[in-house]
């Protein structure tokens, strides 16, 4: 029996897609451009399941697009797990800035990549996505997650910029703070929810690369 007991946290399991082909590295692809996994993200995605072979899931929610399923692939297989696809679980929508390299947004826009997130936290980004309606969509797949498996253990693959997303809503801080923290290609990071806590959402896990 996979389920908790009831005196047991909720942990989310927030996965990152493996490295994606070589031509987007560095590019702000997004929700509209569909690439696909590197070899090595494709051997990363194997790592994940196994090294969570020995951890099983309840269930497992995902990103449609394709970098993600190819990613959630080895585990679901290895589980035998049907995972649940979740559109609001899809990457952001980088307006304008979609297909440029982090170096040509400094050229084109005036502006520097590596400040996306406080970017897009105030609107900046042309005709990208809107911060309310990022957070709204992450925040309704977050509450039909945890409305769905209290005191359960769920994986979640999806994207480095939704996986940020997630953690600023559950810490209850600014989007833009989550600079401080990499997400990496392949990585695992694990929240652990327990209302009755008096803090009731912990990191247990942070970005970690199961080795290749």
């Amino acid at each position: 029996m996979k389920s908790h007991l009831p005196n047991h946290p909720t942990q989310l399991y927030f996965i990152r897609h493996g490295e994606v082909e070589e031509r987007y590295h560095k590019v702000f692809g997004g929700s509209r451009i569909d690439m696909a996994l590197s070899p090595l993200g494709l051997k990363q995605g194997q790592a994940v399941a196994d090294w969570l072979k020995d951890t099983p899931m309840d269930a497992l929610y995902a990103s449609p697009m394709l970098r993600v399923q190819q990613t959630l692939s080895p585990m679901a297989r290895q589980q035998n797990l049907q995972p649940e696809l979740m559109s609001g679980l899809r990457e952001i929508d980088f307006g304008d800035w979609t297909g440029s390299r982090w170096d040509e947004v400094q050229a084109n826009f005036g502006v520097s990549a590596f400040d996306w997130l406080e970017i897009i936290e105030s609107n900046g980004i042309p005709h990208g996505e809107g911060v309310q309606s990022i957070k709204m969509r992450v925040q309704d797949c977050l509450l039909q997650i945890l409305h769905a498996h209290p005191h359960q253990r769920v994986a979640v693959f999806c994207h480095g910029g939704i996986i940020r997303v997630m953690i600023s809503l559950l810490l209850e801080v600014p989007l833009a703070h989550m600079a401080h923290f990499n997400i990496e290609y392949g990585s695992i990071s694990m929240v652990e929810l327990l209302p009755e806590r008096k803090h009731a959402v912990e990191i247990e896990l942070l970005n970690f690369q199961p080795p290749v």
